[in-house]
């Protein structure tokens, strides 16, 4: 079999940084495995094209089981070089710093936002923001909106007529109130972690990419994980590694862990699995943010947006927030609507996301078969304090598009009325926006998957480094905060590494 240092499975967000920061040392072989292609199409280039790319073969194209009374739910996922990353709206927004002392006071020391912020740091270049908090020379580079789209602009003032604070940077000294996010966009084209980390350093010889390469299951020999075997192309085939980092992300690799008998033995017994390691823990607290939109009718087709198609977030408390904001509203600059309902020939959509969910669910097997679908199911509404912030997000809403400044815009509401049940539509209209974390929770006692180095319990060899280790879902978009992680976890494998050749590591 080939030989690497180290095998690191999904070419996503976090596996992109991964594979470029290991392969720094040269002396380091490295294999980065993908089960999409390395193509980088029109919709994964041009800001205002990413819709185009769910359903394509970029996309997993999955659904969820029933959530709530909406039936299962769309719950697209990056299957291509920069994952999530090169399908995405590109919401580059760092979560609350409260989220990660959290992380740090419930199990995870050492992962308090102190410690994760000179990775949030090195991993962006998000100019004219405060140098000591911000980026100025990572790979990601990132900015808001310059030319700003008019419906967003009203949402941005309405919501600061109705008492809104507003905030320069979401991601800065003020995380909460409205304010335009940075977008992962520069000189008018996307910037995934592919683009920026993996493809400069595509010619390094130390560096192997496999696209179209399924990983079908981990080599587990006397607890220590030596490869994985893998399906390039049609071909079945194996590789091996001192070891193994998980970067498939929160639904890919509690799922590649499962199917190689490493989690609860019960359920894999249940499937004809032996368990090779039995580790509660793993599929479980998956964390997500249920998103309901109002969709609001337009008498002429609107311009479109230049970026992501929506531009504008805030970050807002409702009476339910853990110590910071629970609760994101957001316009989609789009003619659109829930599932089940009929969307106008133009208009918009106003949007309220509760971001510090109380929900969980849960992804488990649906079948050992490599190829085989997992059960994903978010828990939407499980816990009806959800359910609670998201009326109260909607009220925000229209008390904000009621204001003058907005009703400029001659949008009027369609769905779900003024006359409607709004609890009966929250249930009905309940969506995800695409942010699945914690099947893998790092931390402590027995549900933790991976411990803070990221090595998955009563293994060696075996790591798991992207969303799903987060104890808690962020409050924000996910994907800098993946970021992070990558860069943090490159840090701990390599310093690792060298205190095993000898060298002392400050």
């Amino acid at each position: 079999m080939p030989e690497f240092d180290y095998i690191v499975v999904g070419a996503g967000t976090a596996g992109c940084v991964l594979a470029a920061r290991l392969s720094e040392d040269e002396r380091v072989r490295v294999l980065l495995l993908e089960a999409g292609s390395a193509d980088r199409t029109r919709a994964m280039t041009v800001p205002n094209a990413w819709p185009e790319n769910l359903g394509t073969d970029a996309d997993w194209g999955q659904l969820t089981t029933p959530q709530a009374d909406a039936g299962p739910a769309l719950y697209p996922r990056g299957r291509a070089l920069g994952g999530g990353s090169a399908i995405n709206a590109m919401g580059h927004v760092r979560g609350h710093p409260a989220v990660y002392d959290g992380w740090a006071g419930g199990g995870a020391p050492g992962w308090g936002y102190r410690e994760l912020l000179p990775y949030f740091r090195r991993s962006e270049q998000a100019r004219g923001h405060d140098p000591g908090l911000r980026g100025t020379d990572g790979p990601i580079r990132v900015g808001p909106a310059a030319q700003r789209h008019p419906v967003a602009q009203a949402l941005a003032a309405a919501l600061e007529a109705t008492g809104c604070p507003v905030t320069d940077d979401l991601s800065g000294t003020a995380p909460e109130g409205v304010g335009w996010a940075d977008l992962a966009i520069a000189d008018g084209e996307r910037v995934s972690s592919a683009d920026a980390y993996l493809r400069p350093a595509l010619g390094r010889p130390n560096l192997t990419v496999r696209t179209r390469c399924l990983v079908t299951g981990l080599d587990v020999r006397d607890g220590r994980c030596t490869g994985v075997s893998y399906v390039w192309d049609g071909i079945p085939g194996r590789a091996a590694a001192g070891e193994v980092v998980l970067a498939a992300g929160a639904i890919g690799s509690p799922q590649l862990l499962l199917r190689s008998g490493i989690g609860p033995a019960g359920a894999l017994r249940g499937l004809g699995i032996d368990a090779v390691a039995d580790i509660a823990g793993v599929g479980q607290n998956l964390q997500d943010h249920p998103v309901v939109m109002i969709t609001y009718r337009a008498p002429a087709p609107l311009p479109a947006s230049r970026y992501n198609h929506g531009e504008v977030y805030a970050a807002v408390r409702t009476a339910l927030a853990p110590g910071y904001p629970d609760l994101q509203l957001f316009p989609i600059l789009l003619p659109l609507a829930a599932t089940g309902f009929e969307p106008p020939a133009a208009g918009a959509n106003l949007v309220a996301a509760a971001v510090a969910p109380s929900s969980r669910g849960s992804l488990r097997l649906a079948s050992p078969a490599p190829d085989a679908a997992p059960l994903i199911d978010p828990g939407f509404l499980t816990d009806p304090r959800d359910a609670d912030r998201l009326e109260t997000g909607l009220q925000l809403i229209r008390a904000a598009a009621a204001t003058g400044v907005f009703a400029a815009t001659g949008l009027t509401e369609l769905w779900p009325g003024p006359d409607a049940d709004l609890r009966g539509y929250i249930r009905r209209a309940v969506g995800s926006y695409y942010h699945p974390a914690g099947t893998c929770r790092m931390g402590t006692g027995a549900d933790a998957v991976v411990d803070l180095q990221l090595k998955v319990a009563g293994l060696s060899g075996l790591r798991v480094a992207d969303a799903s280790i987060m104890p808690v879902i962020t409050n924000a978009h996910p994907n800098a905060t993946v970021l992070a992680i990558a860069e943090r976890a490159a840090d701990l494998i390599l310093g690792e590494r060298l205190v095993s050749e000898g060298f002392r590591v400050v």
